[in-house]
């Protein structure tokens, strides 16, 4: 008896349908599941055996072949289970009911009741876009994750009997209501900015970056505030729109993560990952191709700290998401394309010993040992540095000010203003940050008043600019305009801009 159920495989963010083929014929008793199926979905014949014997049904003493299709996609996770344990039950005629339009997923336990499976959100995507019609059955644990994306019909199976029932008919699920994301809390979880004292050019530096969408490094000596400012930028980024809650979502519901975050990632999210992470941890991989911290740092803040401290081959391989929005990981049994469109902000000491030009403390370095600790940042990741910010010490007189500084939502508030500029500019094209413009649109977008444009022509020669660093100096002079409402940018921005990309010239010149 040959019997037919639907689940979906996840390729990256992407969901694609699989057909689950169950077929029992006399024999002795085997049961083999093919389709270039991993270790994970092989391991199913045990969950499945236990779950259909403790839910009350007989397990087939026959010959059990399952077949995911199309045999050339390889299958990753455990969400299969369902579909395989319902096909069976329908192949062995212990269930009888439409299944031509339903969908499932769900880890079974061994007394039969349905677990939580990542990437829910992304097929509840995937079928409202291929499958209008179809309606999915999901675990209790993913309801919150479904109910994100309406217009499915989608059912919540608290166990395999209570599916089975729904499929014959004889008791209806629960179904998930449509939902819509929750309040915006731009900034609540996260430090204020009114902690840091002193360091009026870095606040000034963050805002910009923040306005703009451009990346950041700060440098200076230990203890200096780094780390802190660092911190307090997601609390002057204004909300999440729906449509990056959705993207956000996505990808954490890929990497199992999203139970963490409640039903979806409503604040902008800062990654942090330790200077020993892998390339691995770091831009996406493993055997099946998970994504990395520049993927879970999408629409937020990725944050290097000890940025010198990080291997060469994890900041190289920084630099193609930074430029193109997109990492692709590929290995021998698996390739995945995710969206990596993040700030990144780094923070490093000048030296070894974090004292090199410090007007306080003697450097213990050598000048071999300064020069080959700041050659670990390569000229190009250097490039891509679109404000490079010196976080000098903080003085005994600003630490001890009883005057308060400025909160970060006041400060939000002059960033989403200008983040609405920018929107209100680049309506209708993909983009809407003046740091994801490309050359054409620099062109474009990034007009100077005539002082400005000879302020601009002596830069290019004194800092020896090449065209990446003039298209960014133009990107981060164009955000400064649109913080003071300016349709040009005038001298003042472009002074400003150019005050950002001084410090390879202080720190990395070459005699």
């Amino acid at each position: 008896m040959l019997a037919i159920t639907r689940s979906l495989c996840l390729q990256g963010i992407e969901a694609t349908p699989v057909t689950v083929e169950v077929d029992i014929h006399n024999g002795l008793p085997a049961f083999d599941i093919v389709g270039l199926a991993s270790q994970s979905v092989k391991e199913a014949k045990e969950r499945v055996r236990a779950a259909i014997k403790n839910s009350g049904f007989e397990f087939p003493l026959q010959r059990i072949t399952v077949n995911l299709a199309p045999a050339d996609l390889r299958k990753e996770g455990s969400h299969f289970d369902l579909a395989i344990a319902l096909g069976i039950l329908l192949a062995s005629r212990q269930v009888e009911g439409p299944v031509q339009e339903a969908f499932m997923a769900g880890e079974v336990s061994l007394d039969g009741s349905l677990r939580q499976v990542p990437g829910v959100l992304p097929m509840v995507l995937a079928l409202c876009q291929t499958c209008p019609g179809a309606h999915l059955l999901i675990p209790p644990g993913n309801a919150a994750e479904a109910a994100l994306v309406p217009g499915l019909r989608t059912w919540l199976a608290p166990s395999l009997a209570a599916a089975a029932a729904h499929l014959s008919g004889n008791r209806t699920l629960s179904p998930v209501t449509p939902a819509h994301a929750p309040p915006a809390t731009a900034g609540t979880a996260h430090p204020d900015l009114s902690d840091i004292r002193g360091q009026e050019g870095a606040r000034r530096a963050l805002e910009v970056a923040a306005a703009g969408g451009h990346n950041l490094l700060l440098i200076g000596p230990p203890g200096s505030g780094k780390t802190m400012l660092a911190r307090r930028l997601p609390g002057i980024l204004p909300p999440m729109t729906r449509e990056e809650v959705l993207d956000a979502s996505r990808i954490y519901s890929v990497a199992g993560l999203l139970h963490r975050h409640g039903a979806l990632v409503s604040e902008r999210p800062f990654r942090a990952p330790h200077h020993t992470a892998s390339s691995a941890a770091v831009i996406g991989g493993g055997r099946s191709a998970h994504p990395g911290e520049v993927s879970l740092a999408h629409h937020g803040v990725l944050f290097l700290d000890e940025l010198a401290e990080f291997p060469r081959d994890v900041l190289e391989a920084l630099r193609q998401p930074l430029e193109e929005g997109t990492v692709t990981v590929v290995r021998a049994q698996a390739r995945a394309t995710y969206p990596a469109r993040f700030m990144l902000v780094a923070a490093m000491n000048p030296c070894p010993c974090g004292h090199f030009n410090d007007p306080l403390r003697e450097c213990c370095c050598t000048p071999h040992q300064v020069q080959r600790y700041l050659g670990r940042i390569s000229g190009p990741l250097l490039d891509r540095s679109d404000l490079q910010v010196e976080v000098a010490r903080v003085t005994f007189e600003e630490m001890r000010t009883s005057a308060p500084a400025e909160a970060s939502a006041s400060v939000r508030t002059r960033v989403a203003a200008a983040r609405e500029r920018q929107a209100h500019r680049y309506r209708g094209l993909p983009f809407s940050l003046n740091a994801h413009l490309d050359a054409r649109q620099v062109r474009r977008f990034c007009h100077l008043e005539p002082e400005a444009e000879e302020l601009l022509r002596a830069a290019f020669s004194r800092l020896g600019l090449n065209a990446r660093g003039h298209d960014r100096l133009l990107k981060v002079a164009r955000t400064i305009a649109d913080l003071e409402a300016s349709e040009l940018i005038q001298p003042a921005h472009l002074a400003e801009a150019i005050r950002y990309r001084s410090l390879d010239k202080k720190y990395w010149s070459r005699p």
